[in-house]
C-alpha cells in the first residue's frame, strides 16, 4: 500500500524508537475498509522491529496503541488514516516515545497534565481536509499527556450515519463529552482552554516566573518569525510568543509567488520557518495568547494565558490577522451546521447543494469558483453595486452556469431549522426589500480582521484596527513595532511581511544603538 520512498522514510523516522509499540485492530469481518487498514497498518510495522500488528474480530472499524504490552485506550482511531491523517498516525507513535517537533514545552505540558476531569473528545475529519491534522494531533498529545482526556479520531467518510445523525456539515468538528466544543482549525493552546473550561484544572499559574528579554516578539507567522531571526542574528535575546508558528499561512494550501520558489504549501512553508527559528538561540513560546500589555518607565510587559510574564525593551507585534465574520444572527449558532470559511476543507460536504458565498473580493470569487465544481448552485452575495475582486476572477465566475451573482446586498441573517443552515436573508439596498435564498450552506469571505486588539490601548491604530507605523515600522511608542498584516503596510502578502519583519527588528536594533528603546512616545 505504501510505496517504498514512503517506507523508507518512515523507517528513518522510527529508527529513534526504543520501546516496543502495537497497533491493536478490532474490525468486522465484513467492514469495507477492513483490508485497507490492515494493508496500511502492515506495511507501517513493516518499517521496524519496534513495531508490530495484532487483530481481533469486532464491531465497526477502530484501532488503539500500546507502548511495551501495556493496554492504551487513550487515543482511538476510528480511520484508516491515510492522506493528511498518514502523519497523525506516525505522530503518535513518535509522540508516545516522547519525540516530535509537536510536543510542547514544561509550561503547556503543566496545563495538560492540570485537567482533573474525565473528557471524552470525538473529532471528526476528513482524509482530505488539510486543518483536521494539526487539531488531531494536538488532542492526541493532550491524551498522551493526560489519562482523564480519551481521544476518538473519527472519519466521517466511513462512519457516515454517525456524522449525518449529529448534522455534522463542517471539518474538523470536535465534540467532548457529547456537546460541541469547536470548529476548524485550532492551535494546541485554543483547544486545551476550551477542554480546561469544561474539565477544570488544578493548573496555578501563580508558579509562573518573569523573564526578561531584549526584544519580545508576539506572532509566529512570516513577519514574526523573519523579526526574531533578524533580532537573533543581532545578537538580541529573543522570545516569540505565538498561538502556533505559520499563523495564518497553515490554512494556505498553494503557494506559488515566494521569489524563487516556484511552488510551496503552507505546511512545508511552515516547517521551514520553523527550522529556520531552532537554527538561532530563539524562546519559542507557542499555544499562548497575550492577555495584558503594559509600558512601564519605557519597558514592555507581557502577561500571557499561561500566567507568564516577559519583560524587554523591544516589542515586535506581528499577529497578523484573521478571517472576519458577519456578526450576524445565526453565523455562530450554525458553524460548523452550514457556516463555514474554509472551502478547501468544507467544500465536499456540500456536493450537489446550493450555497451562498459572501463577499465579493478575490477571496470570496476564488470560493465560488471552487465550489461551482461541487455543488449545485452558487450565489454571491456582495454589499457594494459591484464586484471587488480581480477580472480576471470576475471574468471566471461571469462564465460558470452555476453561479450567480447579487450585489448590493447587505447580509442579515443566516436561518436553519435548529439544526443545520436553510437559508440566508439579505436586504436589497437599491429597493430596502429584505431577500431570502434558501441554501444549504453559507462561506462567508469578507476578509481579513488585523489582530490588535491586546495592543490598540497601547499604541494607535486606524479605524479597521491596523496598527499605525511609519516607513521604519515603528509605532506611537518607543521601542514598540509592528510589522506584516497587523499593520498597517498595504497589500497583505508573505513575501511583504517578511521584509516588514526584518525592518522592524534592524529599527529596533538602529534604537538600541541609540537608546532610543525607552524613551518618550516618538511620533508616527
Amino acid at each position: 500500500m505504501l510505496e517504498q520512498a514512503l517506507k523508507n522514510q518512515v523507517v528513518g523516522l522510527f529508527n529513534n524508537l526504543n520501546n516496543k509499540y502495537t497497533f491493536n485492530v478490532e474490525v468486522a469481518a465484513n467492514h469495507s475498509s477492513k483490508q485497507s487498514l490492515l494493508d496500511l497498518l502492515e506495511d507501517v510495522a513493516s518499517c521496524s522491529d519496534k513495531v508490530s500488528l495484532e487483530v481481533k474480530e469486532g464491531e465497526g472499524l477502530s484501532f488503539t496503541i500500546s507502548k511495551n504490552g501495556e493496554t492504551a485506550n487513550n487515543i482511538i482511531f476510528r480511520a484508516v488514516p491515510t492522506g493528511h491523517e498518514f502523519t497523525t498516525l506516525l505522530m503518535a507513535v513518535l509522540n508516545m516515545e516522547g519525540i516530535g517537533k509537536n510536543l510542547p514545552d514544561e509550561g503547556v505540558t503543566a496545563k495538560i497534565k492540570g485537567i482533573n476531569e474525565k473528557v471524552v473528545v470525538k473529532s471528526y475529519i476528513s482524509l482530505t481536509c488539510t486543518n483536521c491534522p494539526e487539531v488531531v494531533q494536538a488532542l492526541n498529545v493532550m491524551a498522551i499527556y493526560n489519562p482523564n482526556i480519551e481521544h476518538h479520531i473519527v472519519d466521517g467518510g466511513i462512519n457516515k450515519e454517525e456524522v449525518e445523525s449529529l448534522g455534522i456539515q463542517a471539518v474538523p468538528t470536535v465534540l467532548a463529552n457529547g456537546e460541541q466544543l469547536h470548529v476548524g482549525r485550532a492551535s494546541l493552546g485554543e483547544l486545551l482552554g476550551k477542554i480546561e473550561g469544561i474539565a477544570g484544572t488544578s493548573f496555578d499559574a501563580s508558579t509562573a516566573v518573569e523573564k526578561e528579554y531584549d526584544v519580545i516578539v508576539v506572532g509566529g507567522g512570516p513577519a514574526g518569525v523573519s523579526s526574531a531571526v533578524y533580532s537573533a542574528r543581532k545578537g538580541f535575546k529573543v522570545a516569540v510568543i505565538a498561538g502556533v508558528i505559520g499563523g495564518q499561512v497553515k490554512e494556505t494550501v498553494g503557494i506559488e509567488n515566494m521569489i524563487s520558489i516556484t511552488k510551496t504549501t503552507g505546511a512545508e512553508l511552515t516547517a521551514n520557518l520553523y527550522s529556520h527559528l531552532k537554527d538561532y538561540p530563539i524562546d519559542i513560546l507557542e499555544n499562548r495568547m497575550v492577555e495584558e500589555v503594559e509600558v512601564v518607565d519605557g519597558y514592555k510587559k507581557i502577561t500571557t494565558s499561561m500566567g507568564e510574564k516577559f519583560v524587554a525593551p523591544a516589542l515586535i507585534v506581528a499577529t497578523g490577522a484573521s478571517w472576519r465574520k458577519l456578526g450576524v444572527p445565526g453565523e455562530t449558532e450554525y458553524i460548523g451546521s452550514g457556516v463555514a470559511f474554509c472551502t478547501h476543507c468544507d467544500a465536499p460536504y456540500f456536493k450537489s447543494k446550493k450555497v451562498v458565498v459572501v463577499g465579493g473580493g478575490n477571496s470570496g470569487l476564488e470560493a465560488a469558483i471552487d465550489l461551482a465544481a461541487i455543488a449545485s448552485e452558487v450565489t454571491v452575495l456582495e454589499y457594494m453595486d459591484t464586484l471587488k475582486g480581480d477580472q480576471v476572477l470576475q471574468d471566471k465566475v461571469n462564465n460558470l452556469p452555476n453561479v450567480s451573482v447579487v450585489t448590493n446586498a447587505e447580509t442579515l441573517s443566516v436561518d436553519g431549522d435548529g439544526s443545520k443552515v436553510t437559508a440566508i436573508q439579505y436586504n436589497d439596498r437599491e429597493t430596502g426589500n429584505v431577500q431570502s435564498i434558501t441554501t444549504d450552506g453559507v462561506f462567508v469571505q469578507i476578509g481579513l480582521k488585523a489582530n490588535s486588539d491586546s495592543f490598540k490601548d497601547i499604541v494607535k491604530t486606524n479605524r479597521m484596527g491596523e496598527i499605525e507605523i511609519d516607513a521604519h515600522n515603528r509605532t506611537s511608542v518607543a521601542g514598540v513595532y509592528a510589522a506584516g498584516d497587523v499593520s498597517i503596510v498595504p497589500y497583505k502578502q508573505i513575501v511583504i511581511a517578511m521584509g516588514e519583519g526584518s525592518k522592524a527588528a534592524l529599527s529596533a536594533f538602529e534604537d538600541k544603538i541609540k537608546n532610543k528603546l525607552t524613551e518618550a512616545p516618538a511620533e508616527v
